[in-house]
């Protein structure tokens, strides 16, 4: 028989867990497909945090709004940096 003193841990992973490269790679692919420019778009969003840059196209905008702006620059930063300042 268990102890019900003790208190049972239970964690729902959520069924998006992206990494902000997947999401950025995706939402990027989507903006394409539309026709939109990605990187103006992305950008547009990233300084306004206004969710209309991005096309709901494949779910890319809500998709994008589940991650934080600041962790978007950080990762966009990050590969800059690892492409091109650590070679």
């Amino acid at each position: 028989m268990k102890k019900l003193e003790n208190t049972q841990y239970f964690k729902i992973q959520s069924d998006q867990e992206l990494q902000v490269g997947e999401v950025l790679h995706m939402v990027y692919q989507a903006m394409t497909e539309k026709g939109y420019d990605p990187v103006n778009q992305i950008v547009g969003y990233i300084m306004s945090g206004d969710p209309t840059y991005i096309t709901s196209h494949k779910g890319a905008r809500s998709l994008i709004m589940k991650v934080e702006r600041d962790e978007l620059v950080e990762e966009l930063l990050r590969v800059y940096v690892d492409k091109t300042v650590k070679e």
